[in-house]
């Protein structure tokens, strides 16, 4: 094991600690609606942290944010860093296979043209349709109630 891999694994367990204790006290937190804060803890964050329960609980979120923003950089850089060690080792058939260098096309061919398909008309007159006369609709009445003429 080197010792990107021992730093990724330590790294990814603060990560994921840090990410279910987050989860944790944004739960506990009591909103405008007192919503799952009383449900999961309503008086017990009071009894435990006491009338300052509120702040303490807003600056544990915004530190265990900032470190899961951290840790989720570090951990981005790690792996970055561990692929371009591993370099072309780690590929799998398929894409070795499409990184194989294409031969250029020999310029030594004339170009083949596609054949065009003729179709054959057919020699039948065309005879004009017969236009069908229109009909206008009868008119509606001016006012409802009014005869019509």
């Amino acid at each position: 094991m080197s010792l990107t891999d021992i730093l990724i694994g330590v790294i990814l367990f603060f990560f994921v600690a840090v990410s279910a204790l987050m989860c944790l006290i944004i739960l506990m937190q009591r909103s405008k609606q007192e919503g799952l804060g009383t449900a999961f803890a309503g008086q017990f964050t009071g009894q435990i942290l006491g009338a300052q329960a509120s702040s303490f609980l807003v600056k544990a979120t915004v530190v265990l944010a900032g470190l899961f923003f951290a840790l989720s950089i570090a951990l981005a850089q790690l792996y970055s860093h561990k692929a371009s060690i591993s370099g072309a080792s780690n590929l799998s058939a398929i894409q070795k296979d499409l990184l194989q260098p294409v031969p250029p096309p020999s310029t030594n061919a004339a170009p083949v043209m596609a054949p065009t398909p003729t179709v054959p008309t057919p020699d039948v007159p065309k005879t004009p349709t017969p236009a069908t006369p229109v009909v206008p609709a009868p008119a509606a009445p001016a006012k409802p109630g009014a005869k019509p003429q």
